[in-house]
């Protein structure tokens, strides 16, 4: 995957400090020509670099102010499929295979605890999870940011 430069870096900056400027906003602000700015624009979509934007609607206002996170153990013949299936629960809002004591992390929202309990279930339902384990979220502490890396480049 190619690397960032300073001026992807500061254009990526810009957009952060205010995500709904116009090319020619961004331009004006960079210091940068409008073809330029939208070229490098084109170029960070094509590698990727953009999330969807489903990423920045917070939970609460959909109705749903819990957050919990939940490790699953599974027999790993059966992860693959598994991963669909937890796909298809609209409160797992993301899911991460990972290496040590459990086999998969997902993040899940829910409207309070007896409704954690029933998404819990949906989940202890699917074939191959053979346990869970919840623990919920009290306080984001550090936020999603990538400011700090993004101004990293910025330093090289």
């Amino acid at each position: 995957m190619h690397t960032l430069d300073g001026t992807d870096s500061r254009i990526l900056l810009a957009m952060v400090a205010d995500p709904r400027q116009t090319v020619v906003a961004l331009s004006q602000q960079l210091g940068l020509s409008r073809n330029t700015v939208q070229a490098r624009m084109a170029s960070l979509e094509k590698r990727h670099a953009f999330l969807t934007f489903d990423r920045r609607i917070n939970p609460a206002v959909l109705g749903y102010p819990l957050t919990a996170f939940i490790s699953i153990h599974v027999q790993q013949q059966k992860l693959a499929p598994l991963a669909v299936s937890l796909a298809a629960i609209p409160e797992v809002i993301e899911a991460h295979g990972l290496s040590g004591r459990a086999d998969i992390l997902a993040r899940v929202v829910s409207t309070g605890a007896e409704d954690l309990f029933r998404i819990n279930g949906k989940i202890l339902a699917c074939d191959g999870v053979e346990r869970t384990e919840t623990s919920l979220a009290m306080n984001e502490l550090v936020p999603f940011r990538l400011t700090p890396l993004l101004e990293r480049v910025l330093d090289k």
